[in-house]
């Protein structure tokens, strides 16, 4: 009964209102690289000072489920992640663009959000409170083990297992320039005073993927992306049953750990394309060009970023940057997160559960009708798009901290993706090894606190011992698969 209150006080003109604004800005807030959710709601939150609270927070959480929407979009076209959980989609997405398929990746990649979107509503007004108490058992030792099984995947992104490790490697490496988390003293600086802040994620991932293929294509003399028909828009038989399936299997692999502070829709990506690989017929085919590769990590990050609500409205605990925005937006006006705001302000709390599903239907509704015309970029000539798409990539570079230092981090590491695509080295195993580094130190060197300096830590604690387990058993099991892929395949993906 209180759902279907919220439905319909969430289907009143006002919020109706705030929650297509909401989705369309967030959509395009997915396709601009660089810009991201986050900076936006803080853009924002002032205005939102003058607007009814209901409508504020809808408004806000339309923005931020809608840029997992609308992050595919450059991903699948010019290879350009709008956003960081969007990264991997890149690796078939622009592929299948390459084939002349970019309308059905575009297509279930909508019809992936919209499931996981959905599946994230549900949950969020069935089981809120009760899934949020686990969330919370997760202390550092538990991180610690949660990396190591996100780690194995850098054996899978890659076809050959050493280049994976040394490119993971060094996105660690890059993840410790900067501040130190604990201790706040200067490393890895070689000073140049823009690099003790660290390294933005944006300008790296825009500089590999987005600089890095531009440069490749003017080496190559690419005239188009894709020359010919586009064909149908909609996938059917196989493509259609594998693209649905493979969403579903995202959707569940996305939402748990997504409960889980730090776990980003980024990693969680990562993790549904890992296990999609995993469980497939033909894993070799993987980044080729294959309609699951885009399925189940667009559907993960959409997953992802529902689950955090659930933590955020019954702990008052933000799972992501720009759920710590919305967490300042609702103390700012007097809404406390926890468990009495489900029985002090009941009509609030389900007024943003019911516009979460009527958002994602709006979503839907938005993004199929467009698929068609966001297939024809890939018809461009290269000559009006290649200059576009560089321009992009520096505003994009520029916009998280408004600092040329960042555009010239994206020009380096747009030299470094070339080089990397030109002998061969896998780009996602890196990017994983940047996102996984800060968390996995943090955790790593709070949990040897805790014990003081012992190990043993991470095998008194269950479920710890657990995931360190499964990762040693999930390692050697993928190593073994992969020396059994004909060595003529690995060759052939390494050259994409």
């Amino acid at each position: 009964m209180d759902l279907i209150y919220g439905l319909l006080n969430c289907l009143t003109l006002n919020n109706l209102f705030y929650c297509f604004i909401g989705c369309m800005l967030g959509t395009l807030v997915g396709v601009l690289p660089g810009l991201g959710p986050a900076s936006t709601i803080a853009i924002l939150l002032p205005i939102t000072t003058y607007l009814d609270p209901t409508g504020s927070i809808i408004m806000l959480s339309g923005l931020y489920y809608g840029a997992m929407y609308g992050g595919s979009t450059t991903s699948i076209l010019v290879n350009i992640p709008g956003e960081a959980a969007s990264v991997v989609t890149c690796m078939d997405g622009f592929q299948m663009t390459k084939q002349g398929r970019s309308g059905q990746a575009l297509w279930v990649a909508a019809i992936g959000s919209f499931i996981a979107g959905t599946f994230g509503a549900i949950l969020c007004s069935l089981l809120g409170p009760g899934i949020a108490k686990y969330a919370l058992k997760f202390g550092p030792p538990e991180y610690v083990g949660l990396l190591l099984f996100s780690m194995t995947m850098l054996i899978t992104l890659s076809a050959s297992l050493m280049k994976g490790l040394l490119a993971g490697l060094a996105g660690m490496v890059l993840a410790t320039v900067g501040m130190d988390p604990l201790t706040g003293a200067p490393r890895l600086h070689f000073g140049v005073v823009g690099m003790m802040r660290g390294l933005e994620l944006v300008p790296v991932v825009v500089g590999l993927f987005g600089i890095g293929e531009i440069l490749l294509a003017a080496e190559q003399g690419v005239q188009n992306i894709y020359r010919g028909k586009l064909g149908k828009m909609t996938p059917r038989g196989h493509d259609l049953k594998q693209g649905l399936l493979a969403s579903i299997r995202g959707t569940m692999v996305g939402y748990f750990p997504g409960l889980i502070p730090g776990m980003l829709p980024a990693l969680t990506a990562f993790m549904a394309y890992d296990i999609e690989k995993r469980v497939s017929k033909y894993p070799e085919k993987f980044g080729t060009g294959v309609i699951e590769g885009v399925a189940a990590p667009e559907a993960a990050n959409n997953a992802s970023a529902m689950a955090g609500f659930i933590p955020l409205m019954t702990l008052g605990i933000p799972t992501s940057a720009s759920l710590a925005i919305i967490l300042a937006a609702l103390v700012m006006y007097g809404l406390e997160p926890g468990p009495a705001l489900f029985l002090q302000n009941k009509q609030f709390v389900w007024t943003v559960i019911g516009s979460m599903y009527v958002g994602n239907l709006m979503l839907l509704v938005l993004n199929l009708p467009l698929v068609g015309l966001w297939a024809r970029i890939s018809l461009i000539p290269y000559k009006v798009l290649g200059p576009i798409i560089l321009a992009v990539c520096f505003v994009g570079a520029y916009s998280p901290r408004n600092t040329m230092f960042d555009v010239w981090v994206a020009l380096i590491f747009g030299i470094v993706g070339f080089v990397m695509k030109k002998k061969g080295w896998p780009l996602a195993p890196l990017i994983l090894g940047f996102l996984l580094g800060d968390l996995f130190e943090v955790s790593l060197r709070q949990s040897l606190s805790m014990s003081g300096g012992s190990l043993s830590i991470f095998w008194s604690r269950p479920v710890a011992a657990v995931l360190i387990v499964c990762t040693v058993i999930f390692a050697v099991f993928t190593i073994k698969v992969l020396r059994r892929v004909p060595k003529e395949l690995l060759v052939e993906e390494e050259k994409l």
